[in-house]
């Protein structure tokens, strides 16, 4: 599992960062200032560090360079400030990647999936968590609250895209080909059974049913 650590003062960013990041089945540290940065860097020695670069104790600059003098994990900086020279500045000092606030998580994840690769530490994802579902890739089971929810291949494969993506929009020919695996072809109501068929199932099981339609484009997962 890979190990991201999150160092941010502002404890709702800190908080949705790590919730976002477990759910794709990392393992996240948090810590809320840069000399705790330092010290749970050095006791959990993760894969990846997350920073915000304007932090209590230790600054953002400093704790890059302590983290350069001791192992290459890769770092990527948070930062409110948005000036050219001080992006170079930071990717001179060390940090790998620099994202500006505010953020989507979505963008924070791929560039965290492209250090990771570069690094060599790339771990594919086994696990995705929704609300109370939890859906084991491997062996391709959903459960809600523990119980295990019986569904179609076609059924699991839909909820697992969704969850991999919550706020993400697809449409009813994304959803096809990406579960089918084949070019769009059929009638929107395929894809519409399947969604009732997998909401009612839901439903019944116990979970939070969770799926959105959005009206002429296709679902999601409410927020």
């Amino acid at each position: 599992m890979t190990k991201i650590l999150i160092v941010e003062d502002d404890a709702d960013i800190n908080n949705a960062v790590a919730e976002y990041l477990t759910a794709r089945g990392c393992s996240c540290v948090q810590a809320f200032s840069g000399t705790e940065g330092a010290l749970q860097w050095r006791a959990h020695q993760p894969d990846l560090v997350v920073a915000d670069l304007m932090l209590p104790g230790m600054t953002g600059q400093q704790l890059i360079a302590a983290l350069r003098a001791e192992l290459p994990a890769p770092v990527i900086v948070l930062s409110a400030r948005t000036g050219l020279s001080d992006k170079v500045e930071l990717l001179d000092q060390g940090a790998d990647d620099y994202l500006t606030k505010p953020f989507a998580l979505e963008e924070l994840w791929a560039r965290i999936q492209v250090q990771l690769r570069h690094a060599g530490a790339a771990m594919p994802v086994h696990r995705l968590t929704y609300k109370n579902w939890a859906i084991d890739l491997d062996a391709r089971v959903l459960t809600a609250a523990g119980r295990p929810v019986p569904l179609t291949a076609h059924e699991f494969d839909i909820a697992a895209l969704l969850a991999a993506r919550p706020a993400k929009v697809f449409t009813r020919q994304e959803i096809y080909e990406q579960v089918w695996q084949q070019d769009y072809f059929v009638e929107d109501k395929t894809i519409n059974v399947h969604i009732s068929n997998l909401r009612a199932k839901l439903r019944a099981a116990g979970a939070d049913e969770g799926i959105e339609t959005v009206w002429g484009i296709g679902f999601k997962l409410k927020a």
